[in-house]
């Protein structure tokens, strides 16, 4: 075997300094029939346009790179296909489908009640929201009243949830450009909060507490009293994680100006929640498509124009005082409300033949839900439109042009769960 370099690789155009190696494989005549002429040259090179000496070679060429399928800083299985030049980014393709647990079919054999087990699991973080939509569809589809306690107790929760969703992504996200003190901030409060929601549906995740026509039972004694207190506690102690990382001189170096979305190009990909609003567009159904009681709450909108990831993340975190707030005045109103808390149904219940599509706030943005019924116990179809969806697909815009470094960056300000993108 010989490992002789050409003599034409020896210098680089311009002599810049920068070392291309090249290795001649001579693979011999006992080898799959070939001869002693036969070569496989291979030229490693460190950039796609570097030229080499006397014959005018081209030496690199770009690298095609996967981050993910397993990779600790995509949030779940997905796969980043980037094409690089050096550092740069040239292009990136988001890979979806690696988590994928066809929800959408197993609604079609599951009924109105089992549905919420399955719809409470595809983002993970904001469970309750999940369950909220499907039963207000199957509610618009069979016109049914919900109990104005269950009403008040719903947006109460769904705040509560919120609120639970961006801490997650407070604490992960600065965890994953280096920030570790602030993920024990965010999970301190988390803690706080999750006490109270475990209290009243028993589940710290997955908390199946909604019912086709309200909620599942009633609240214990005094649970709203010490829902409201934890509400003021976390209240009290959030300029703790605000004031660590909001106005840091790192996390402002590695987040300010980087992966900037247009207000366009958001509403282009149908991107919704946190992200949109950080690029200026003023869009949230609670306020504009009010659904529940919203339309009897002022709902304040936290928007930011810049679109890059520290707004992104700024919006997250004022979303947190708004949300707190909105609860604290739900849970007021429950206090003041008596009557049930959920509507009798049959022991088969069945929606009648129709289709209707109900939309929900959701923590990370709009969660659509299209129920098809042809009159029995399960539905025929359940689309889900999820926000991770939308968000995600805006990465093919965001990414080329930035650094490897700063590609972290990005993806985690996307704030996505890959559960909610596979369904």
């Amino acid at each position: 075997m010989s490992n002789d370099l050409p003599a034409e690789h020896a210098a680089l155009a311009g002599g810049a300094g920068v070392r291309t190696v090249a290795s001649r494989f001579a693979v011999h005549g006992t080898m799959a029939g070939m001869t002693t002429g036969d070569l496989r040259e291979l030229t490693v090179g460190t950039g796609a346009g570097l030229v080499a000496g006397t014959g005018g070679e081209q030496l690199g060429a770009d690298m095609v790179l996967n981050i993910g399928p397993q990779h600790p800083s995509t949030h779940g299985v997905l796969r980043l296909k980037l094409v690089l030049d050096g550092e740069r980014v040239l292009a990136a393709e988001p890979v979806v489908g690696y988590m994928h647990r066809g929800a959408e079919k197993l609604f079609e054999v599951r009924d109105y009640r089992q549905i919420i087990v399955l719809a409470n699991r595809h983002d993970w973080l904001s469970a309750f929201a999940n369950e909220l939509g499907v039963v207000l569809a199957v509610e618009r589809l069979m016109g049914m009243e919900v109990p104005e306690r269950a009403t008040w107790l719903r947006m109460a929760l769904a705040e509560l949830n919120r609120v639970l969703n961006h801490l997650m992504f407070l604490g992960s996200y600065p965890l994953e450009i280096g920030a570790i003190t602030p993920m024990f901030y965010a999970f301190r409060e988390r803690e706080t909060l999750q006490a109270v929601m475990e209290e009243v549906s028993g589940g710290r995740i997955h908390y199946m507490f909604n019912r086709v026509g309200g909620l599942k039972e009633e609240v214990p004694a005094g649970w709203t009293g010490r829902a409201r207190a934890a509400v003021g506690e976390v209240r009290r102690r959030m300029p703790d994680l605000d004031n660590l990382i909001r106005r840091n001189e790192i996390f402002l170096a590695r987040t300010v100006g980087v992966g900037v979305l247009s207000a366009a190009e958001a509403a282009a990909f149908g991107a919704s929640g946190p992200v949109a609003r950080a690029s200026g567009l003023d869009l949230d159904l609670r306020r504009d498509e009010p659904y529940l009681a919203y339309d009897q709450l002022d709902v304040p909108v936290v928007t930011k124009t810049a679109g890059d990831c520290h707004a992104r993340f700024e919006v997250l975190l004022d979303q947190v005082y708004a949300s707190l707030d909105l609860a604290e005045q739900c849970l007021e109103r429950v206090d003041r409300l008596t009557g049930p808390i959920n509507t009798r149904l049959p022991k088969v219940l069945k929606a009648p033949e129709g289709h209707t599509y109900a939309w929900t706030e959701n923590p990370l943005g709009i969660n659509g839900y299209y129920l098809v019924s042809r009159g029995e116990k399960t539905p025929w179809r359940l689309k889900l439109r999820t926000a991770s969806y939308a968000n995600v697909q805006a990465l093919a815009t965001l990414l080329p042009g930035c650094l490897v470094p700063d590609l972290i960056a990005i993806l985690g300000s996307m704030f996505f769960v890959v559960g909610d993108i596979d369904k």
